[in-house]
């Protein structure tokens, strides 16, 4: 794969995200590269707004029951929707690409699952703060 692609320093990304989340490294090292310092520092400078997106918008589950792969790649999609302007059509395509690329077991069940949440989050975000 051109590591130079966009869909490589997403990859980059969840792969950062992912060893974050375990504990695996302390802190994020720059890696020189705009797009992947800039959105990692984003996520991780906003993850607690990022999170309670995702909390809010998943019904009888918890944030903490999302594999730590699916996590973080449900944080990328839904920072680049809060804060880019990246068409919702791609931030959702790239996210279910991956997902069926990292997590889906060949029953389609973790892209059924995260399409939902992250097709909920979208709806939340276009009505607004007040459910317009």
């Amino acid at each position: 794969m051109n590591t130079n692609t966009r869909r490589a320093h997403r990859i980059r990304i969840i792969e950062t995200l992912y060893q974050l989340d375990l504990g695996a490294i302390d802190v994020y090292e720059e890696s020189g590269i705009p797009f992947i310092d800039e959105v990692l520092s984003g996520i991780l400078e906003h993850q607690a707004d990022i999170d309670a997106t995702i909390s809010n918008a998943l019904v009888s589950y918890t944030i903490k029951r999302l594999s730590f792969v699916d996590r973080a790649i449900i944080r990328l999609a839904v920072f680049e929707m809060m804060f880019t302007q990246t068409p919702s059509e791609i931030i959702l395509d790239e996210a279910l690409e991956l997902t069926h690329q990292y997590t889906d077991l060949g029953d389609s069940k973790s892209v059924a699952f995260n399409n939902k949440l992250l097709d909920t989050i979208l709806k939340t975000m276009k009505e607004g703060p007040s459910g317009e």
